[in-house]
């Protein structure tokens, strides 16, 4: 498998950075409205479950192998998520935006700052194992979609680590070794997709399940939860076409 350097750095760049950004944003705006926030976090789903299926899941169906690796692997991917989730405590609870949870403390914030730089282990596994699909639209689908979900979900990083009094600088300390985390999870899955080229379309479809079962189980159900479900699903159809209509235009690039 080959891959071009300058994609390769583009992706890490937008991994990194996105988590950065929105830690900046949560720092500089501490008080988002939920209707934003569910509108902007509908649309990174829409684009995610776009990048899933044309980004990783089709290029596995397409590999060679036939049916069975695919559909393993996407099974293999959703299962190992979930077990993630069982032994990571939902952000948004830890975060205090939940009304059944709380924030404040020391050990929360620092147990909520570990599950988020865990929850990016996966993430970048999967935008770098899209490299296994050696299509520069595919690759540059996953790695987008993945950076704007990182931005709402990095918002809420600063407010729990600020009430801990974290302070400013810390916390933004903190959102670059979250960044490191994401950027040598990128490389985590490259690297697998180079050692192990034979078994691509088990990984991209591992990819893509663990992507789908993030949508299903932790985004879609938060945008729906404050009363906004409508803008978040019109949100939603429009990461999705943006995403397919970008396909259509990177259709003739590869690697």
């Amino acid at each position: 498998m080959t891959f071009n350097t300058s994609i390769l750095s583009v992706v890490l760049i937008s991994m990194g950075s996105s988590t950065i950004l929105g830690v900046l944003c949560g720092i500089a705006f501490r008080n988002i409205p939920h209707r934003l926030n569910d509108i902007v976090l509908g649309f990174a789903a829409g684009v995610m479950l776009a990048a899933a299926v044309l980004g990783l899941l089709a290029p596995a169906f397409d590999g060679p192998g036939g049916l069975p690796m695919p559909l393993l692997g996407t099974f293999a991917g959703a299962l190992a998520i979930s077990f993630l989730d069982r032994i990571v405590p939902h952000l948004h609870r830890i975060a205090g935006i939940d009304p059944s949870g709380s924030a404040g403390g020391h050990s929360k914030a620092l147990l909520f700052t570990a599950a988020i730089a865990l929850h990016k282990i996966p993430e970048g596994l999967a935008s770098g194992v899209s490299f296994a699909s050696e299509n520069t639209g595919s690759i540059l689908t996953v790695a987008t979609s993945l950076s704007l979900q990182n931005v709402p979900e990095a918002v809420v990083i600063a407010a729990p680590l600020m009430m801990a009094g974290a302070g400013a600088r810390r916390t933004i300390a903190i959102s670059f070794a979250i960044a490191a985390v994401s950027i040598a999870s990128v490389g985590a899955g490259l690297a697998l997709s180079m050692v192990f080229a034979g078994a691509a379309p088990f990984l991209l479809a591992s990819a893509g399940g663990a992507m789908l079962y993030v949508i299903s189980h932790e985004m879609i159900p938060e945008t729906h939860s404050h009363g906004y479900e409508k803008p978040a699903t019109f949100a939603l159809i429009a990461g999705l076409l943006l995403v397919v209509t970008v396909q259509k235009l990177l259709a003739g690039l590869s690697l």
